[in-house]
Parts: structure tokens; sequence; C-alpha cells
């Protein structure tokens, strides 16, 4: 109900309701029976302006009619009804502003419990997926000292095969200077054979030695070709477990980057990692075919050598058979 302004009508009829009801009617009363509404000041003032009237007319308040009593009481209490009017709308509003908001809160507070579950749950994976991460990270570290240590045995194995090159070299040389002598000791027996024989034995000796050298070194050489082919297959044992564990990474790094969408960069960098080892294996492959080319040429190698060094022999005993038909035929001559 809107409210006008306090005027003097107003504050002599509550006046006159509170003192029908035999009580003082004070500033506050007044105020009360109003509804609450004006201002103290405007109240006083009237009540003063009342209080002078009813001195200047001497009327004491028994001799007001009964019915004017009624009348100024039922205008009271219809004032009173619609005072409280409004605090009572103000007060059912309350009340229904207060249970919203109460249904409001709980609905936060169950939001808030569901989104602290939610982020409890979300932690619990989230320490779960940089578990297998670390757990990943160390596979990948002990697939790269492997990978190390097989790149370590393949240089070795280059250096080996570029000594075995070396000694084949150096027994080429031999032989050559062994077929250059022999060739120098056939000029020289053709020349001068009685007084070459001594020196033509020397030499000889020496070249059988040199030859068995080169037999024993031959030998040798089998030998380390053999276990160069011992070692080249435990290295391919050690290839194709090493490809089988890189699998095994390849699926744990599949089934984290499902898990967890938030770790696909650093997956990315594994995965490229992997895609390095994978390359540094083809590498370290293609090194081992071409180790088992070189020796299949070193075999070959060997064996021509040895077909050389029997050929060699088998020259030195021409040669002697020679050299001990040549004084025969000089007796029976004339």
């Amino acid at each position: 109900m809107a409210r006008g302004g306090v005027n003097k009508a107003v504050v002599q009829i509550a006046r006159t309701a509170i003192l029908a009801r035999g009580e003082h009617p004070s500033i506050d009363a007044v105020r009360i029976e109003m509804g609450n509404t004006g201002s103290k000041t405007t109240i006083h003032r009237y009540l003063k302006e009342l209080d002078e009237v009813d001195s200047r007319r001497g009327a004491p308040q028994e001799q007001i009619g009964d019915e004017l009593t009624e009348l100024v009481a039922r205008l009271a209490q219809r004032l009173q009804e619609q005072a409280q009017e409004p605090i009572y709308r103000a007060r059912a509003h309350y009340e229904q502003l207060q249970v919203a908001l109460q249904e409001q809160l709980n609905e936060a507070q169950q939001s808030q419990a569901q989104l602290q579950q939610q982020l409890e749950i979300q932690s619990n994976a989230l320490s779960q997926e940089t578990a297998n991460l670390e757990s990943t990270r160390s596979m990948l570290q002990t697939e790269q000292t492997r990978n190390a240590a097989l790149n370590q045995a393949c240089s070795d194995f280059e250096l080996r095969l570029k000594d075995r090159d070396e000694q084949i070299r150096s027994l080429e040389e031999k032989h050559l200077h062994a077929r250059d002598a022999l060739e120098h000791y056939r000029s020289a027996v053709k020349e001068q054979r009685e007084q070459d024989q001594r020196r033509h034995e020397g030499q000889v000796q020496q070249i059988q030695m040199e030859l068995r050298q080169a037999q024993q070194s031959a030998l040798v050489r089998q030998d380390e070709i053999t276990q160069l082919h011992r070692d080249n297959e435990r290295v391919l044992s050690e290839s194709r477990a090493l490809s089988k564990e890189l699998n095994q990474s390849s699926d744990q790094q599949h089934k984290l980057s499902n898990l967890n969408a938030q770790l696909s960069s650093q997956l990315g960098q594994l995965q490229n990692e992997r895609t390095l080892l994978e390359e540094r294996l083809r590498v370290a492959t293609l090194e081992s075919d071409e180790l088992k080319q070189m020796q299949g040429q070193l075999q070959e190698s060997s064996a021509a050598l040895t077909l050389r060094a029997l050929k060699a022999e088998a020259a030195l005993e021409n040669l002697k058979a020679q050299k001990d038909d040549t004084p025969e035929q000089a007796a029976d001559a004339p």
C-alpha cells in the first residue's frame, strides 16, 4: 500500500485510539499505532499542538462521545491492519527468498562436492599417467643405452675388420715379394746356378718360413672370422630383442595417448625418439649385413691365399727337383 505524508488528522486519530485504550500517547506509541510511519519530529509537533488544543478547550477525555471513541477505535484498527499488511507481504517475500537461496546454496554445495570428486579422480588419473610416463622414459633410456652399446660393438667390428684388411694386404705384399724373389731366384739359377746355390737355399728356407707364417696367420684369421660370425649372431639376437621391446614401448605410448590428451606433446617426442631408435637399429642391421659380406670376402681371400701358398710350395718343390736333376744331367753329359 502506498503511504502518503503524515498529517495532523492521522496523528490525532492514532492519539485518540491510544487514549481510548487507556494508554499514554507517547511519540513511539503513536508511531507504532500508525504502522511505524512518519518522522518522530513531525509526530512530536502534532502531539504538542493537540495537547495545546485540549488545554485550551479544557474538555477532559471522558466527555468524548461513545460514538466518536468507537469510530476512532475502528479507524485505528484499520490503520494498524493496513500498516501491518506490507510487513506481512515483506515477511512472506523474505521467507520465499530465504527458501530459494537455501535451495541454491544446497545445489551449489552439491555441485561443489561433484566437482571436488571429479577433481580428485582427475588428480589420481594424472598421477597414474605421470608414473606411466616416467616408466616409459626409463625404458627408453635403457633402450638408448643398449643402442649405444650396439653402436660401439659395430665400431669395434669395423676396427677389427680394418685390422684384418691390413693383415691381408700385408700377407699379399709378402706373397708378392716371395714371388718376385722366386723369379729372381730362377733367373739367378739360370745364370749362375752353382754360385748362387747356397743363397737360393737360404731364400727357399725363408720363403718356406714366410709361407708357414702365412698359413698360421690364415688359421688365426679364420678363427677370428668365426668369432666375428658368432658375435654377429649375438648382435642380431640383441637387435631382435630390442625391436620387440621397442614395439612394446610403442604400445604403451599408444595407451598413454588415449588415456590423457594433455600428455600428447610429450608422447609425440617419445615417438620421435622411438623412430630415431628404429632408424639406428636399421642402420645397425645394414652394417651387420655389410659385416657378413666382408666376412664372406675374407673367407674367399683366405681361400685364395691358401691356394697361392700351395702353388708356391709346388713351384718350390719343382725347383728343388730341377736342381737335383741338373747335376745328374751334367754328370751324364760327355
